[in-house]
């Protein structure tokens, strides 16, 4: 099992910038470097989508509606990954989940709420 814990998520101001975080606390490094990590999002009344992922040699995959915007980051021996967000837009605001996939199992986050309101 690997447990994560998302954090950085916030209101923010359209156009401003949040940098979300998740750390795999209680998981060997061994383990997380064998998972693709990523980031979801989830609107109200919507399904939750990919925002990007990340493999552990650094190999990037975004949405199109993020590309430009946001960039995923891997730090594996802190066993963290981060999402740097620039240029929100209101159509951002979402609950932002932490993912770590491996072949066909999958691990969740809490999620973080992210907000993009003036």
């Amino acid at each position: 099992q690997v447990q994560l814990v998302e954090s950085g998520g916030g209101l923010v101001q359209p156009g401003g910038s949040l940098r979300l975080s998740c750390v795999a606390p209680r998981t060997i490094t061994s383990v997380f470097n064998s998972h693709v990590m990523g980031w979801y999002r989830q609107a109200p009344g919507g399904q939750r989508e990919l925002v990007a992922t990340i493999t552990s040699g650094g190999t990037t995959n975004y949405a199109d509606s993020v590309k430009g915007r946001f960039t995923i980051s891997r730090d594996n021996s802190r066993k963290r990954i981060y999402l740097q967000m620039t240029s929100l837009k209101p159509e951002d605001t979402a609950v932002y989940y932490c993912n770590a996939h491996r072949e066909f199992t999958d691990h969740w986050g809490q999620g973080t709420q992210v907000t993009v309101s003036s």
